[in-house]
C-alpha cells in the first residue's frame, strides 16, 4: 500500500447542481474540505415553463473544476496522486439526450423545474386510466408529473426529429446529469461507461423501487426504449476511471442524487432521521430504511442509498418544494430589490415584529410540488398595501419557504412519525434568519453544521467506502442549533394566513393547450429569452411593483 502525504487518502467529489458546479477535495480520515472550485451554471427559457441548461457547458464546468481545484493542491503541496477516487452528485430529474458517436448532445439540457410537459401529464391520466396510473405510483414511487425524467424523456422522443433518427440508428443515449457526466469522464465515445446509481435512476420514474432494474411496465407506459437507458449500479461501487486530465487513471467510485447525498453527508442513517437542503428548492428526506413507505399525504417514494452492490437499498419519503433559493434570486434579478443574494438576511430583518405577516407570498411560479402537487397554481402576494416595502416581500419569501416546509413536515408526520428536529444544510441555510423562521414554523429545533458541504460529502463518503478509505465511524461535526421562539398560538395563526394565500393561488392555469403550439425544432435554444419563473402578472405591474418596491 502506498504512503499518502499528511492528509492521509483524498477524496474528491464532483457536485453538479442546478446553478453551479463544484469539485471538492475531502481528507477520508477527517472530513475536510482541503479545497474545492465553483463555477455558475446558467438557466434558460426559452418559453414560459421551459427551464434549459447547455449540457456542454455543464460538462465544461465541470472539468474546470476538477483542473483548479488539483491545481490548487499543488499550490498547497499537497500530492494530487493521494486523491484515490472521486465521487459524483447531482441535479436529479434533468434530462440530456446525446449521439453515442459523436458525443454531441441532441438537445438542451431539460430541467427538472420544466413544466413543458403538462399536456403529456393530462392526457396519460386521461387515456390510461387511474388503475394504470396507481400503479406506475407504486411500482416508482412518483405520482405523475411534469417533474421526473420519464415525461420529459417522452416529450424528447416525440417531439426532436434528430432524436428519432439517433434512436433509429442505434446512436441515441440517455440519461440524467450524472449518466451525462460519468460517460464523458470515462472516455465518452471511446468507450465511455453508461452507467447511473439507484438513486438517480428512482427519480426517473422509470424504475421498480423493489427490483431496482427498468421496469418493462414503466417503459411501456411511457413509450422509452430501454437501450437509450444506463445501467443501474449501486451508489458505492467502481464505475470506471477517469479517462483525461490532472486526475487521469482515478477510480470513480461513488454516484448519488445530490439530495440522498446529503442525507448521507449529514449522518441521517438511522429510521426516522431527515434532513432539509434549502438550496434552488427544498427538498427533506426521511429515512424509512428497508421499508418503502407510500405515502398517503403527497410526498414521494425514493430510494435513499445504496452503499455497495450486495448492500441493502435504504428508502426515503420525500417532500419537494420547487422553489427557495430561486425565489430570492427572482426577487434580485426580477424586481431589483437586493442588489445581492446576501442581502436577503438584513432586508428580511428590517421588518419589525407587528409588521411580520402584513403581507404573504406564495411562489408557485411554475406550479406547487410536495404535498399539494398542483400544476395549475401559480405565484400570488397577498396584502399589499401602500406601506409595503421590499423589505416585507423578502421576509414574506422566507416565510414561504418554512411554510411549504412544515407542510411536508407534517405530512412525514401523518405518513411515519413526528420529526424530533430538523437537520439543514444548502446555500439558502446559511440565512440564520431563515433557519430561526423554520425553527418557529415548524415548531421544532433545526441544526445546521458548521461545514455546509454536506451534498459533496455524501458523494465523497460513498465513493471513500467503495475504496476502503472512509472511516466506518466518524465524530460528529460543530452544529448551529436554532430553537422555537413563538408560541404555538402564533405558529397556528401564521400558518392559517400563509394558507389562505395559498388556496387563492390554485387553479390559476385553467388551459395549458396554448403554451404547447410550438413546433419544439424550430426553438433556438442558444440564448435565454425570459427567466424562469415568472408570475402571471402583466408587464407593466411588474414594472409599478419593482419601482415602489427597490431598495434605493
Amino acid at each position: 500500500m502506498r504512503e499518502f502525504g499528511k492528509f492521509g487518502p483524498l477524496i474528491g467529489s464532483l457536485d453538479e447542481g442546478t446553478s453551479n458546479v463544484k469539485f471538492l477535495v475531502f481528507a477520508a480520515n477527517t472530513s475536510e474540505v482541503l479545497t474545492y472550485h465553483q463555477v455558475a451554471l446558467n438557466r434558460f427559457s426559452p418559453q414560459e415553463g421551459w427551464i434549459e441548461q447547455d449540457a456542454l457547458e455543464i460538462l465544461n464546468a465541470a472539468l474546470e473544476c476538477i483542473e483548479v481545484a488539483v491545481d490548487n493542491l499543488k499550490k498547497l503541496d499537497i500530492d494530487p496522486e493521494d486523491v484515490v477516487g472521486i465521487g459524483i452528485t447531482n441535479q436529479r430529474e434533468t434530462t440530456i439526450v446525446w449521439n453515442s458517436l459523436t458525443g454531441e448532445p441532441l438537445y438542451s439540457a431539460i430541467v427538472w423545474s420544466d413544466v413543458r410537459t403538462s399536456k403529456i401529464v393530462d392526457d396519460l391520466i386521461k387515456t390510461k386510466g387511474a388503475q394504470c396510473v396507481n400503479a406506475v405510483a407504486q411500482t416508482s414511487g412518483l405520482p405523475l408529473s411534469t417533474y421526473f425524467t420519464s415525461v420529459k424523456l417522452r416529450w424528447l422522443l416525440q417531439n426532436i426529429t434528430i432524436i428519432k433518427h439517433a434512436v433509429a440508428a442505434g446512436e441515441c443515449l440517455a440519461g440524467t446529469i450524472d449518466s451525462w457526466l460519468i460517460w464523458n469522464l470515462t472516455g465518452g465515445i471511446n468507450g465511455g461507461v453508461h452507467a447511473t446509481d439507484v438513486t438517480n435512476a428512482s427519480r426517473t420514474q422509470l424504475m421498480s423501487l423493489r427490483s431496482l432494474q427498468w421496469d418493462k411496465g414503466l417503459l411501456r407506459f411511457f413509450d422509452i426504449p430501454i437501450q437509450i437507458l444506463p445501467k443501474i449500479k449501486s451508489s458505492s461501487e467502481i464505475y470506471g476511471y477517469i479517462s483525461t486530465g490532472s486526475l487521469l487513471g482515478t477510480p470513480i467510485a461513488g454516484c448519488l442524487g445530490d439530495q440522498q447525498a446529503a442525507l448521507i453527508g449529514q449522518n441521517c442513517m438511522r429510521f426516522g432521521e431527515a434532513k432539509c437542503t434549502f438550496g434552488t428548492g427544498c427538498f427533506l428526506l426521511y429515512n424509512t430504511d428497508e421499508s418503502i413507505v407510500h405515502s398517503q399525504n403527497g410526498l414521494l417514494t425514493t430510494v435513499a442509498y445504496k452503499l455497495g452492490p450486495d448492500a441493502p437499498p435504504i428508502y426515503a419519503l420525500e417532500g419537494s418544494v420547487a422553489v427557495a433559493g430561486d425565489t430570492l434570486k427572482w426577487l434580485k434579478d426580477e424586481l431589483e430589490i437586493m442588489d445581492d443574494l446576501s442581502e436577503s438576511e438584513t432586508e428580511a430583518a428590517q421588518v419589525t415584529d407587528d409588521e411580520e405577516g402584513s403581507i404573504c407570498f406564495v411562489p408557485a411560479f411554475n406550479g406547487l410540488y410536495s404535498p399539494y402537487w398542483k400544476k395549475d397554481a401559480r405565484g400570488i402576494i397577498c396584502g399589499l398595501s401602500g406601506m409595503t416595502r421590499g423589505a416585507h416581500v423578502v421576509r414574506a419569501a422566507l416565510e414561504a419557504v418554512c411554510q411549504q416546509t412544515r407542510a411536508v413536515c407534517a405530512a412525514m408526520a401523518a405518513d411515519c412519525a413526528p420529526l424530533r428536529r430538523l437537520l439543514a444544510d444548502g446555500g439558502v441555510a446559511q440565512n440564520s434568519l431563515l433557519m430561526q423562521m423554520q425553527a418557529d414554523v415548524a415548531g421544532i429545533p433545526v441544526i445546521r453544521p458548521l461545514m455546509m458541504e454536506s451534498t459533496a460529502l455524501g458523494a465523497a463518503i460513498a465513493a471513500g467506502r467503495a475504496l476502503g478509505v472512509w472511516p466506518s465511524t466518524t465524530s460528529c461535526p460543530p452544529v448551529d442549533t436554532f430553537l422555537p421562539a413563538i408560541s404555538n398560538e402564533e405558529r397556528e395563526i401564521r400558518r392559517v394566513r400563509w394558507e389562505a394565500a395559498l388556496n387563492r393561488c390554485m387553479g390559476w392555469v385553467t388551459d395549458d393547450s396554448d403554451r404547447h403550439k410550438v413546433e419544439p425544432d424550430d426553438v433556438d435554444h442558444t440564448a435565454a429569452v425570459l427567466p424562469p419563473g415568472l408570475f402571471f402578472l402583466g408587464t407593466a405591474l411588474l414594472v409599478v411593483i419593482a419601482d415602489k418596491l427597490k431598495i434605493v
